[in-house]
Formats: structure tokens, sequence, C-alpha cells
């Protein structure tokens, strides 16, 4: 039961952060309330490599993304960085940061 709570504790902020796309249009609002609630998830509990893993799941998933653009395989309506949503990359970068503490858990 308590990695059920420390997986979903590491969940909870990527499903606000997506619930919050449809309500908040504007994306620079958007990318500024997601450094608030990665500043808020991270500083809750630090882990060793967090840094790392953010820094690494925000410039790989930025480029990542940048790729599939610029080859057509994605298209974004919300566009403000690079073809995407300016706010992506840092939804990416706390993604991995989630995938690198429930991995270690289990």
């Amino acid at each position: 039961m308590k990695k059920f709570l420390y997986i979903l504790a590491n969940i909870l902020p990527i499903l606000i952060m997506i619930w919050l796309i449809p309500i908040i249009s504007n994306d620079y609002i958007l990318t500024l309330v997601y450094v608030g609630i990665i500043s808020i998830s991270l500083n809750i509990k630090k882990e060793h490599n967090d840094f790392k893993a953010l820094l690494i799941g925000f410039i790989g998933m930025t480029i990542s993304e940048y790729i599939f653009i610029s080859t057509g395989v994605e298209k974004f309506l919300r566009v403000s960085l690079l073809g995407m949503p300016l706010w992506l990359p840092f939804l990416w970068a706390y993604g991995f940061v989630a995938i690198k503490r429930i991995v270690q858990v289990i």
C-alpha cells in the first residue's frame, strides 16, 4: 500500500498538469503554472538525481518533439515554441522525474 501511495503521489502532478491544458488557454501562463507545480513537487520530496532526470527529459523531449513536428509526424494546434506548445517540454520533463521515481520504487 505504501508503494501504491508513493506512485500515486508522483503521478498526481502530471494528472493535474494534463487536466489544466484545456482550462488555461494561454501557453505562457500554463508554462508558469507548470513551473510552479514542478517546483512544489520537487521541494516536497527531493530525491537523488531528480534535477538530472528533469533536465534530460526537458532537453531530450524538446529535441524529439521538434523532430516529430519537422517530419510531419505530429502537429499541434497550440504552437508557441518550435511548432509545439511552450508547456509541453515542462510536462515531459516532470514525466521523466516521475518515471525515474516510480521505477526506483518498483
